[in-house]
Order: C-alpha cells, then sequence, then structure tokens
C-alpha cells in the first residue's frame, strides 16, 4: 500500500504514484464530474435545428481530443476558491466556445492543413464553413457568458475575445517583417494566447467572490502560463515530434511565422544570415533545405536554449502568482503545471 497523505478540510488523497503522474492528469481527475457537466453543455449548445453543418464541423474539432486546458483552469480557479457551482460550467464552456471558435478561424488564415493530429476543417470542408462555424461559435459564447447574470465576468470574457482577435491582427503585420522585437512578438502572445488563458483562471475567481488580490493572483497566473505555453509550442514547432505538436513540424518556418527562437536568431544575425531571413519570411522564396538551414542557424545563436530560459521565466512567475491563494491541492497541481508546460521541451 503507497504512502498516502488526505488533506484535512479538503478530502483530497494523494499517494506516491501522484507525484509521477502529468499534473494535468491529475487534475482532470480532481475535475472529472465538472468536466462531464462542461463537455454536455458544450454538446447541447453547439447543436443547431437548421444548419447541420454547425455539429458537424464544431464536433470534429472539439472531439479531436484536445486537452481542454483552458476550461479547465476556470474550474480549477473556482473549486480552489470554495465556489460550489453551478455557473462555472457555464463560463468553462464558453471559455471552449472561444478557443474553439479561434482556432476554426486561425486554420484558415494559415492555411493549415493539420490540427491535433488530425486533417483541418477548413481542409475538409471549406474556408467558408470555417469562418462561418466560428462566427456561431462566438455567437454561442456570448450568449453562455450572459447566462450566469454577472456583469464583471461577462465584461472579462468580452473584452478577452476583442484582445484575441486584435492580437490576430497584430500578428498579421508583425509575422512577416523582420523589423519585429522581442516587445511586439510578446504584445501578439499575449493577446492571442495569454489573453485566454488569464480570462480563464480570473472568471473562475470572480464567480467565486473571491477577494481582489486573489483575483488579480489567478489573472498574474494565467497571463505567464499563457506565455510560458505559446513560447513552448514555438519551440516545439522546430523541435517537437509531429505526435507531440498536433500539427507538421516546422509549420511556423513554412507560414512564415516570425517567433520568438527566430526573433533571437535575427538579432544576432550576420549580413548573409539576415539574407536568409529576409528571402524566407519576408520574401518568402523558401527552397528544399531551407528549414534544415534554419534549424542551423538557431543552434549556431543559442536561440532556442534563450527561449526556453524565457519560458521559465513566465513559469516561474505563474508559480510565484499562486502564493498568496488558499493552500489546496488544486494549488499545487496548478503550481506543477506550470513547471509541465516547460518540461514538454528539454
Amino acid at each position: 500500500m503507497p504512502w498516502q497523505w488526505v488533506g484535512a478540510d479538503t478530502g483530497y488523497a494523494m499517494t506516491v504514484q501522484d507525484n509521477v503522474r502529468k499534473p494535468l492528469d491529475r487534475l482532470t481527475e480532481a475535475l472529472t464530474a465538472e468536466m462531464e457537466a462542461v463537455n454536455a453543455l458544450i454538446r447541447t449548445r453547439m447543436a443547431s435545428k437548421h444548419a447541420p453543418r454547425i455539429p458537424e464541423v464544431t464536433a470534429h474539432l472539439i472531439e479531436a481530443g484536445g486537452k481542454r486546458l483552458r476550461p479547465m483552469l476556470t474550474l480549477a480557479a473556482a473549486k480552489l476558491l470554495g465556489y460550489p457551482g453551478p455557473w462555472h460550467i457555464h463560463l468553462a464552456a464558453t471559455v471552449e466556445f472561444i478557443h474553439t471558435a479561434t482556432l476554426l478561424h486561425d486554420d484558415v488564415v494559415d492555411e493549415s492543413r493539420q490540427r491535433r493530429g488530425r486533417p483541418t476543417a477548413n481542409l475538409l470542408w471549406d474556408n467558408k464553413s470555417s469562418v462561418l462555424v466560428g462566427d456561431y461559435l462566438f455567437a454561442r459564447s456570448f450568449q453562455l457568458m450572459v447566462e450566469p447574470g454577472n456583469l464583471r465576468t461577462l465584461e472579462i470574457l468580452a473584452n478577452a475575445s476583442a484582445t484575441i482577435a486584435e492580437g490576430e491582427v497584430l500578428q498579421l503585420t508583425a509575422a512577416q517583417d523582420l523589423g519585429t522585437d522581442e516587445a511586439v512578438y510578446l504584445q501578439v502572445v499575449r493577446g492571442k494566447t495569454a489573453a485566454l488563458f488569464s480570462a480563464a483562471t480570473e472568471v473562475g475567481g470572480v464567480i467565486a467572490g473571491a477577494p481582489d488580490d486573489q483575483v488579480q493572483a489567478l489573472f498574474d497566473y494565467g497571463d505567464a502560463l499563457g506565455i510560458s505555453f505559446q513560447i513552448v509550442d514555438d519551440l516545439l514547432d522546430y523541435g517537437g515530434s509531429t505526435e507531440t505538436i498536433g500539427k507538421n513540424v516546422g509549420d511556423d518556418f513554412r507560414e512564415r511565422k516570425l517567433t520568438l527562437p527566430v526573433i533571437k536568431a535575427i538579432a544576432k544575425a550576420n549580413p548573409e544570415e539576415r539574407a536568409f531571413w529576409t528571402r524566407t519570411i519576408e520574401v518568402g522564396d523558401q527552397r528544399d533545405g531551407d528549414l534544415e538551414q534554419a534549424l542551423a542557424l538557431l543552434a549556431r545563436h543559442g536561440a532556442m536554449a534563450a527561449a526556453r530560459r524565457d519560458a521559465l521565466d513566465h513559469a516561474a512567475r505563474a508559480k510565484a502568482a499562486l502564493d498568496i491563494l488558499p493552500a489546496h491541492p488544486i494549488r499545487d497541481m496548478l503550481s506543477d503545471l506550470a513547471d509541465f508546460v516547460v518540461s514538454r521541451v528539454a
């Protein structure tokens, strides 16, 4: 029988085996009942009486095996602060609908062909279907976020939706401009990725009636976790596997995206190297062997290691933000989750 500890007030049990399981798995297990309710609500609200294409396209993405990290953050924040329900379920479903809508739109903008290891919706159907179903999910998300009757959570999620769209547009103008620096990159990431992470955690605290300092801590945690998460995704595109990232390795390079490792390499580039980046990223003239050359330049300038250090710094900031929150096994899981996000890249 393994050693076991049971929190005096929480009723949660932790065993030695728990310490070696992935934090996301432990969080999923702790939130099983809540996530079942969220999934049931999602299935109900993605239905359409008059347009069967909507649930077809939505189900293709939602049922593709995503980990539901963002809605779990909302549930975790609410449960950590003792909220008994039921409106955190609606807010978590709202977060997932917003996320799914942005994925449908992103795949059209990026002309992607693979998402979560499967063909994208725009490839299986068409761009029009992906855009319009994404619009439908945004509309559904606003219906859901209104139902709790909490003006502050409505404001947070509405603002996050606008920030996400703004971040995507900024990326359009910055992604292929070699003048894009790390400050602009961080602004893009805070918009397109971290905004939904921080909104997810923040609304969990608000619906639980937490004091302002704890709500701010949850926002800070989500913001830092989202930035670290995106930096790691950028790294995996150059150093992961197709199975790990759910898309083709090197897609960011082929799509001419200026992600953090490339920005760091360009900052140290000599004239010949800068000419390579200008041709491949700004001009879009990519040839056989260019991806390998890009990888060599990233290695030459230590760009991958430097980007990983940035991801570690943001993960540490996320963990520090949790310090003022109540002691609870879920708080420990959220802290471990920040470490796990960065552990995806060695």
